[in-house]
């Protein structure tokens, strides 16, 4: 059999267990083990950010995976055997990134490692994934994958990445905010790829970036950093991280007075954090990135929908059971769309155990396109096997009475760029 058949029966098999999920559901529990070959559950290692500077993103990322786990074993697990979830916090640090990892691979001998948000600890830890052989399921949003620096074992299906996401704004920005552009980022490798993509994708609109100015994602007073804002600069393209979000848009508001710049933000800025707080009403009429959109949107799919209630977010964004604790939606809903990626690339592996492990990376290499569905609510995506990379939807929403509207979706082929590694040539 061809490398070209095997991937064509994996990518149809993928495709199969992807649609039958759902007609499992109605099965009784008793039934839903009944075919597997062992009893013993599919064990997936949760790199968690239950600490640090990625603390709230960890609390809704644990929630979308609970949901995802939900749905998945109330529809008969993966191969007919339940999924387990083993949570080890990495407290957003890269050195206990990788211990995690070890953790997870000869301590509790998961199957997989996945969850992990913040790419600098994906970046401390993706290489002991490789050194271990242990497929490591990322939900971060960095280049780090597709840029090559990782390993074969290390795949991002589930979530957009930052290069993408950038170079299909970048002509919304330009025809209708404006052609020059400042830069504010964090201070480490996620802003470094929004540092280095917007440049080339600005100037390719006939824009230009004034200035560039990187902050660390642990700061909690920025009002200092404002005045290198060039004073003709006429769109402040703003992306920050951490516990000072809040505090971060609260300053740059004080700092202009409603006379600044136009606004352009990626959601990052503001996840976790309600559109209506006190001192960000300055925000009216400004712009945000978003990877799925927070506030529920007129046209919102059944599949959206029923994404929504499941992981128990109201139409504002926030838990069901308190509305004041505003989820990071933007970003969350990868986790449940790479653990549907995990289940249809272990079925179409015929995944029974470690021995798999390169069987099931083949599998998920072999994706090609996933449809708008349950399993990917935020829309519809194309997976490149050769970079690892998954490519889809981008939506720019404007801030209109204290809600984000959509105004703006973007294609998947305005976020293609070409390939910068072929992973598959990589030996396991």
């Amino acid at each position: 059999m061809t490398t070209k058949t095997k991937a064509t029966i994996a990518r149809r098999g993928a495709m199969r267990m992807l649609a039958g999920g759902a007609a499992a559901a109605s099965l009784p529990l008793w039934a839903r083990y009944t075919h597997a070959q062992s009893a013993a559950p599919i064990r997936i290692g949760f790199q968690q950010h239950r600490t640090g500077i990625g603390a709230a993103y960890g609390r809704w990322y644990g929630r979308a995976t609970e949901a995802a786990v939900k749905l998945i074993n109330d529809g008969g697990g993966i191969n007919g055997r339940p999924v387990e979830i083993v949570a080890e916090d990495d407290g957003t640090d890269p050195k206990r990134g990788a211990e995690v990892v070890e953790k997870f691979a000869n301590q509790h001998k998961v199957d997989v490692g996945f969850g992990t948000l913040f790419s600098h600890v994906v970046i401390g830890s993706a290489p002991r994934a490789g050194e271990l052989k242990l497929p490591y399921f990322v939900v971060s949003e960095g280049t780090h994958v597709a840029s090559g620096m990782l390993n074969r074992y290390t795949l991002q299906p589930g979530i957009t990445d930052v290069k993408s996401q950038v170079i299909s704004m970048a002509p919304f920005i330009t025809e209708t905010l404006g052609k020059k552009v400042t830069m504010i980022f964090p201070d480490y490798g996620f802003g470094y790829n929004h540092r280095d993509a917007l440049g080339p994708a600005i100037e390719a609109q006939g824009g230009e970036i004034l200035e560039r100015i990187a902050i660390p994602p642990t700061e909690t007073s920025f009002t200092r950093y404002f005045p290198r804002i060039p004073r003709d600069t006429e769109v402040l393209y703003h992306v920050m991280v951490g516990p000072g979000v809040l505090t971060f848009v609260k300053e740059l508001g004080e700092f202009f007075g409603g006379r600044g710049p136009a606004l352009f933000g990626f959601i990052d800025s503001l996840e976790a954090v309600a559109m209506d707080s006190p001192g960000l009403e300055f925000l009216e009429g400004s712009h945000f990135w978003e990877g799925m959109c927070r506030h529920a949107q007129a046209d919102e799919s059944d599949h959206a929908a029923a994404y929504r209630a499941a992981v128990g977010v109201d139409a504002r964004g926030a838990a069901l059971s308190d509305p004041r604790d505003v989820s990071t939606y933007g970003h969350m809903f990868g986790c449940w769309e790479t653990l549907h990626v995990i289940k249809a690339g272990m079925e179409a592996a015929g995944y029974a155990g470690p021995q798999d492990r390169a069987a099931l990376i083949e599998a998920v290499e072999a994706m090609e396109t996933m449809p708008d569905s349950l399993a990917h609510p935020q829309g519809a995506k194309r997976f490149n096997g050769r970079t690892h990379q998954v490519f889809g939807h981008q939506n720019v929403s404007r801030v209109e009475s204290g809600r984000l509207i959509r105004v703006h979706r973007t294609s998947i082929e305005d976020t293609l760029y070409p390939d910068m590694v072929d992973y598959t040539a990589q030996p396991f």
